[in-house]
């Protein structure tokens, strides 16, 4: 599932060029699973968590700023997006 993916490391396009296979791989096995799993839900949900990311990040005191783009939270909006309600 996309919310087990580990994001910590993603530092460089590649790595997220490898998180987007392994998201998209998921997808296609575990699409029922997913909460968000059509286009329209996904786009909904990335809004709402795009929205909400930052609260995520202040409580695991991870020290990242989600007003500062970086692959890890373009990753983490996306795996957020897939199960957010």
């Amino acid at each position: 599932m996309p919310y087990e993916i580990e994001t910590d490391d993603l530092k460089t396009k590649e790595d997220f060029i490898a998180f987007l296979d392994f998201f998209y791989k998921d997808y296609l096995k575990n699409k029922d699973k997913w909460e968000n799993n059509t286009l329209e839900l996904f786009l909904e949900a990335m809004i709402a968590y795009t929205e909400d990311i930052q609260g995520m990040y202040d409580n695991q005191k991870s020290g990242v700023d989600s007003n500062e783009a970086s692959w890890r939270v373009f990753a983490d909006i996306m795996c957020g997006a897939a199960i957010y309600e």
